[in-house]
């Protein structure tokens, strides 16, 4: 198992400490349509306020590393319930979604030290307007 998929596995069962794990301390968290967060504490709080307003499960996950284990990406679905309307966006109602999306990884040391998100929002705001 690689530490993306360690991860994912962790983001997977809501488990905000098993993902901080596979961190380093500077991580560089750039988010869809947000500003880079930089460090372990960012990402938590980011995480949290995540998990107020979305409960989301990611299916049909394809890996890639590079030879040297420097790189990584991964393609997959968000499968979610809206549960908590996030600021500046539609009212949540429990609306559930459906969404391909994709990370990009920067590995350093056996843990990741940048992760890249990307997802459509449009089709996102349409879903659940």
């Amino acid at each position: 198992m690689t530490i993306i998929d360690s991860y994912f596995d962790a983001f997977n069962r809501g488990d905000t400490e098993g993902m901080l794990a596979c961190l380093t301390d500077d991580i560089a968290h750039h988010v869809n349509e947000g500003q880079v967060r930089t460090g372990k504490v960012p990402f938590a709080a980011f995480c949290a306020h995540m998990s107020r307003c979305y409960r989301e499960r990611l299916t049909d996950m394809v890996v890639f590393v590079n030879g040297d284990g420097t790189r990584a990406a991964a393609e997959f679905v968000v499968n979610g319930t809206y549960l908590a309307t996030d600021e500046g966006l539609p009212e949540a109602r429990g609306q559930d979604y459906r969404l391909p999306a994709g990370s990009f990884f920067t590995l350093r040391d056996g843990l990741i030290c940048r992760v890249t998100t990307y997802y459509n929002l449009a089709d996102w705001v349409r879903q659940v307007s």
